[in-house]
């Protein structure tokens, strides 16, 4: 894997990897050249069995400030800007590729939030799996305050589903900062622990993954995506049979089950 500019990735141990955010005097903004860089790594990550869980950080003080609004592709002079089809292009889609991203590799994304989270940062953070985050941490869904909707990257998403419609409205409405108490009692975060320990908290998440088949992690990170919209009970568990019915043919499950019938004979 080759070296990034805006990126720095390490396999931190055997099935783990670790992708941190690497603008540090920007507080780590998302630029043109880090959305290319997360596009090729996702590619990459895609088609890489060995990496079984990532986990997401930033470097310095700060997760991830939101876009570089200095960033050649979205000044206002740039093409992007000559019409709303060409900005929807050049810019929008672009932009959102970063959270599609994070939900289509199959890896589960542990996000170790490490200062603040804004604007796409924050969006970036709801992406992962599973959030862990230090007291330095905060949140703010910035993009009501640049006068634009509380809707982006997948905000109007995740938010709703992962603290509830009552106070992702008040959130995404007032852009207000939530910091990291907050975060953890209202369920944006899993765990708050002293900076020190970020990384091994996310790692203590990761490890009992890593026992488990690529495929079941797979298809739990794809069914908990699809079945949060399923439309009744009876679509939840037709795509849950099927899941089922693959990991059982897969191989891995009646080697897995044989420790359950050890000892278990007449005596």
């Amino acid at each position: 894997m080759r070296k990034y500019e805006t990126l720095l990735f390490e396999e931190i141990e055997p099935g783990v990897g670790l992708v941190t955010l690497n603008r540090p005097k920007q507080l780590n903004a998302i630029s043109g050249e880090m959305l290319d860089e997360f596009n090729e790594l996702f590619a990459i990550l895609s088609k890489d069995d060995a990496i079984r869980v990532l986990i997401i950080t930033g470097a310095g003080r700060g997760f991830c400030s939101g876009a570089n609004l200095d960033d050649a592709m979205i000044r206002a002079e740039t093409k992007a800007f000559s019409d709303p089809e060409q900005f929807l292009k050049q810019v929008q889609e672009r932009f959102a590729g970063l959270t599609l991203g994070l939900r289509r590799i199959p890896q589960p994304v542990i996000a170790a939030i490490n200062g603040v989270a804004a604007g796409g940062g924050f969006s970036m953070a709801m992406a992962g799996d599973i959030r862990v985050a230090t007291p330095q941490a905060s949140f703010i869904a910035s993009f009501a305050n640049l006068g634009l909707t509380g809707g982006e990257l997948g905000s109007s998403y995740f938010l709703p589903r992962l603290i509830g419609v009552a106070r992702s409205s008040e959130i995404l409405l007032t852009g207000r900062k939530v910091e990291a108490d907050e975060a953890e009692r209202i369920g944006l975060v899993n765990r708050v622990v002293p900076r020190e320990q970020l990384i091994e908290t996310a790692l203590s998440y990761a490890r009992p993954m890593l026992a488990k088949g690529v495929g079941a992690l797979k298809l739990t990170k794809r069914v908990l995506d699809q079945n949060i919209d399923a439309p009744s009970l009876a679509a939840a568990v037709e795509l849950e049979n099927r899941n089922q019915t693959i990991m059982v043919f897969s191989g891995e499950f009646f080697k897995l089950i044989q420790r359950f019938f050890k000892g278990s004979g007449k005596g």
